[in-house]
């Protein structure tokens, strides 16, 4: 850990590695538990490992003092309306007892400089309608809200429906 000028205390920031797989589905779990959404995740450390080796996905996690207290999980992703690349969040969690210290800013300030390192023109997460203080911190960052659309997903038994249909 260093010091920031201000007095303020610097994340040391590490990419994760295939082995890291578990703690990625730790974190997936707080942050599914904290989204009231838990059920919802069903990755497993074979699953992450493999995304992570396969370079479908990456993951960052922030650490204070030798302990891990914060995660985002990303991959690249492009757009047919502008042309070009980007990076999606996926997911992000800051430890509750270390939110509102500025490790959150420190985290998606790296992921600004990742999207400038790799030519991105959009860095894109979403967030869920309830969640206030997310909402307050990304429009701090300067972030705009989409909210012209609505997401859809088809569920791995939708895709089999879909794909078997006539």
């Amino acid at each position: 850990m260093e010091e920031r000028k201000n007095g303020r205390k610097e994340l040391q920031i590490r990419q994760a590695q295939p082995e890291d797989a578990a703690m990625v589905v730790a974190f997936m779990q707080k942050l599914g538990t904290y989204q009231k959404m838990r059920d919802g995740v069903t990755a497993t450390q074979e699953g992450i490992r493999r995304l992570l080796m396969d370079g479908a996905g990456e993951a960052i996690f922030g650490d204070l003092e030798g302990k891990t207290i914060a995660f985002l999980y990303y991959y690249n992703n492009s757009s047919a309306f502008i042309g070009e690349k980007g990076l999606y969040i996926d997911g992000f969690y800051v430890d509750e007892a270390y939110r509102e210290h500025g490790f959150g800013k420190q985290m998606m300030k790296y992921m600004a400089n990742l999207a400038l390192q790799r030519g991105c023109k959009r860095l894109e997460w979403g967030c869920l309608d309830w969640n206030e203080s997310a909402l307050n911190f990304y429009g701090n960052l300067g972030a705009k809200g989409v909210d012209i659309m609505t997401i859809y997903r088809l569920t791995p038994d939708k895709i089999q429906d879909l794909a078997d249909s006539k």
